[in-house]
């Protein structure tokens, strides 16, 4: 069973969600908060596995709380479920410490597919939030890259913003498993990261996909 908190200004999008969740049978809604700092304690009392957190919010807003809560409970999964469709407030969400970005038009399955991986520990981002970042990163650095990155850590990198998993890289590039997690753990050194959506946001920022 997959607990999960939702934090968001709008009693109707709380409504919603509940009703949504509710139609399945292993995925529980055990708590709500209407801003970012509500979050954070509900959060420290009751534990969820998965928060879907809005970005924009009086008081606190999304943002803070993610990384807030990415300090003091890094093991709770955060994913972005927001009416704002934009590419900046993407890249905060998913450098803070976030698991995925949906945009509240989603249909039923995304956010599901969405919540069940971040439970698992997995980062999901839809195509087009996948396309949204290669754009971003397809646009002109303004400066080099100080980061340093290898040859095989950047045909890491790229193979993660495709969306393959550790052992679909390791088959690709024709190394171990082991191997791979071990060149995942120094390119989230290198860029300062902890979790393969934020490695995503921060190499699409500086040009290194």
């Amino acid at each position: 069973m997959t607990r999960i908190l939702i934090a968001d200004d709008h009693l109707i999008i709380r409504q919603g969600l509940r009703l949504i969740l509710e139609t399945e049978d292993d995925l529980q809604l055990v708590g709500e908060a209407s801003d970012g700092a509500e979050a954070l304690q509900r959060c420290a009392d009751l534990h969820p596995d998965v928060v879907l957190m809005d970005l924009r919010m009086p008081g606190m807003d999304g943002i803070t709380a993610i990384e807030r809560l990415h300090q003091t409970q890094p093991e709770i999964a955060v994913v972005i479920l927001t009416t704002f469709n934009e590419d900046e407030l993407m890249l905060r969400g998913l450098r803070a410490g976030a698991k995925g970005f949906l945009l509240k038009d989603t249909d039923r399955a995304a956010l599901f597919d969405a919540i069940r991986a971040a439970a698992r520990g997995e980062t999901l981002l839809k195509p087009d939030i996948m396309a949204r970042l290669l754009n971003i990163a397809s646009a002109p650095a303004a400066s080099p890259s100080p980061f340093n990155l290898t040859e095989r850590e950047k045909e890491v990198l790229a193979a993660v913003a495709r969306g393959e998993r550790s052992k679909e890289i390791a088959i690709k590039l024709n190394i171990t498993e082991r191997t791979v997690k071990a060149h995942l753990a120094s390119i989230y050194q290198k860029l300062g990261v902890d979790s393969r959506a934020a490695a995503i946001a921060v190499a699409a920022q500086n040009g290194l996909l």
